[in-house]
C-alpha cells in the first residue's frame, strides 16, 4: 500500500479513536499490521501524530487555557488549582513511562497483545459502569487532589497498548465518584502534558533515523497523518462529550470486546 495513503488511513484512525475509551494505539498498532506492514517501523510515526489530536483539544477547549494561562499570570486560585491537578495526574505516567521505556516499546509491536487488552479492558468499562456512582457536575480545578493522583496512577496502566489512556483515566475517574463529563474533560485535559512528554521521548530515541531519513517512514508521511489526526480529532471531541452525557461508556465497551474479538481472528489469518 502506498505510505501517502496509509498515513492518511492511520490519520483518520487516530483523529477517531484518541478521546475515545477505545485506545487509539491499539487501533494503529493493529491496523498496521492488518495493512501488512511491520507494526514496529511505524511505532514513532503512531506516536508523534497523537500531537495532532492533542492540537485539536487545544483548539476546542482554547477559552479554558487561555483563562488558565492568564489567571496563573495573576496567581488566580483556580488556575493554580487547575495547574496542579493535571501535574497530580501526569506525574505517575511520566515516572513510570521514564523507567519502563524499553518494555513499552516491545509491546509497540504485538498486536496479539492489543487484541487481548481490548476485551480486557471492555469488561473493565462494563464493571465500572455498573458500581460507579458518580457525583455532582464540577469543574477540573474543585476536584480534590486525591482524585487527581488517582486518575493520574489510573493512567499507567495505558502503558499496555490497547488498554487506552483515555479509557483508564476517565474510568479511573468514575470509579472514584467523578461525573462523566467531568471526567472526559480531565481526561481530554490530561492528555496534552502526557502526549507532549510521550512524543518528545519518542523523537529523542529517533532521531537519528528520522534525519538520516533511512526509516520507512519519514517526515512527510508524519507531517500528512498529523494533519488529518488533528482535522478529525476537532469532530469527534464535541460529538464524544455529547454522546457520553446521554449515553455512557457502555457501548465502547462492547465495541473494544467485539474489535478485540475481530482482532484475534484476524491476526490468525495473517
Amino acid at each position: 500500500m502506498d505510505l501517502t495513503f496509509t498515513a492518511i488511513l492511520l490519520g483518520i484512525v487516530e483523529g477517531l479513536t484518541e478521546f475515545l475509551p477505545v485506545s487509539s494505539t491499539g487501533h494503529l498498532i493493529l491496523a498496521t499490521r492488518l495493512f501488512g506492514y511491520d507494526s514496529s517501523q511505524w511505532a514513532t510515526f503512531n506516536i508523534v501524530i497523537q500531537l495532532g489530536a492533542i492540537l485539536a483539544v487545544i483548539v476546542q477547549f482554547w477559552r479554558t487555557f487561555w483563562a488558565v494561562g492568564t489567571g496563573l499570570l495573576k496567581l488566580n486560585p483556580t488556575s493554580i488549582r487547575f495547574v496542579r491537578n493535571v501535574l497530580l495526574a501526569f506525574i505517575p505516567s511520566a515516572i513510570l513511562g521514564l523507567l519502563l521505556k524499553h518494555y513499552i516499546d516491545a509491546l509497540l509491536g504485538e498486536p496479539a497483545v492489543v487484541a487481548w487488552a481490548l476485551i480486557i479492558g471492555g469488561f473493565a468499562i462494563l464493571g465500572v459502569e455498573k458500581i460507579a456512582k458518580p457525583g455532582p457536575l464540577t469543574g477540573v480545578a474543585e476536584l480534590p487532589a486525591k482524585q487527581c493522583l488517582g486518575v493520574g496512577l489510573a493512567q499507567c496502566l495505558a502503558m499496555v497498548p490497547g488498554v487506552s489512556r483515555s479509557g483508564a483515566t476517565i474510568m479511573g475517574a468514575l470509579a472514584m465518584g467523578v461525573e462523566r463529563r467531568t471526567a472526559a474533560e480531565f481526561s481530554f485535559f490530561l492528555a496534552v502534558p502526557t502526549m507532549v512528554g510521550a512524543t518528545t521521548l519518542e523523537l529523542l530515541g529517533a532521531r537519528e533515523e528520522l534525519m538520516a531519513g533511512t526509516g520507512v517512514v519519514g517526515w512527510s508521511e508524519i507531517a500528512i497523518g498529523f494533519f488529518v489526526s488533528f482535522v478529525v480529532a476537532l469532530v469527534v471531541i464535541k460529538a464524544f462529550m455529547a454522546f457520553v452525557s446521554k449515553s455512557g461508556f457502555a457501548p465502547f465497551a462492547w465495541y473494544r470486546i467485539c474489535a478485540g474479538a475481530l482482532a484475534l481472528f484476524l491476526l490468525s489469518r495473517v
